[in-house]
């Protein structure tokens, strides 16, 4: 009798393991989707305490007016003149405009550091349009401690270029190279520091168009 209900005891033990185990590899395999949400990592919560821009003068800056000029940076948005500064500072009102109004609950500190800043030349912009290919890697320290809290990471935040009588148009409007460049920069940064995956390109990777923000302070035109 004893060793019939040992037996009964330790088949519902093996069922009991054997169904644990089923539900553990259902979950372990199952798509993202289908992972409860409290699993999901979430959003960080950042306010913008500062931040630093930097535009490294070993990239090649390319004045030539054509349709692929070889350079790391191409840039006709401002008068001529130091090129690298000029970037500088677009990225810098880039953070202000997508992180300046942010209010986490954690003071982060920004650092970027310019790979790629690839406009269009006068003739592209004039005629067939093209593609503005920016690359930055940014990164996100905690105000207090200096730890990285996020990155660093390589992001590739293309955006269309507009041209021909479109470029005119728009211009027109006061939607110049550097208003969508800034805007466009803006949100990248701005989901960057407040969604859980950070920013995600667009299918195809460049973005078409951009949605307009709330300015923290004057932007250029």
């Amino acid at each position: 009798m004893k060793h019939v209900r040992m037996t009964v005891m330790m088949t519902v033990l093996g069922l009991g393991l054997s169904a644990c185990a089923s539900v553990d590899t259902a979950t372990r395999n199952a798509p993202l989707e289908q992972i409860p949400a409290e699993m999901a990592a979430p959003a960080p919560s950042f306010a913008l305490a500062g931040f630093s821009v930097n535009v490294p003068t070993t990239l090649k800056v390319s004045e030539a007016n054509s349709y692929r000029p070889s350079g790391d940076i191409v840039w006709r948005g401002d008068p001529y003149g130091d090129r690298y500064k000029q970037v500088g500072a677009i990225l810098e009102d880039s953070i202000q405009l997508g992180a300046g109004n942010l209010t986490g609950a954690m003071d982060v500190v920004v650092d970027i550091e310019l790979k790629r800043f690839h406009a269009l030349t006068e003739k592209t912009r004039y005629s067939v349009g093209g593609i503005h290919s920016i690359e930055f890697v940014m990164t996100i320290r905690d105000a207090q401690t200096g730890a990285v809290v996020r990155g660093p990471r390589e992001i590739k935040a293309d955006l269309v270029g507009y041209g021909g009588s479109k470029a005119l148009q728009a211009e027109a409007r006061g939607l110049t190279q550097k208003y969508r460049i800034t805007n466009h920069l803006a949100r990248v940064i701005q989901d960057e520091m407040t969604l859980a995956t950070g920013w995600v390109p667009p299918k195809g990777g460049t973005t078409a168009s951009i949605v307009p923000m709330t300015p923290v302070k004057q932007i250029g035109s």
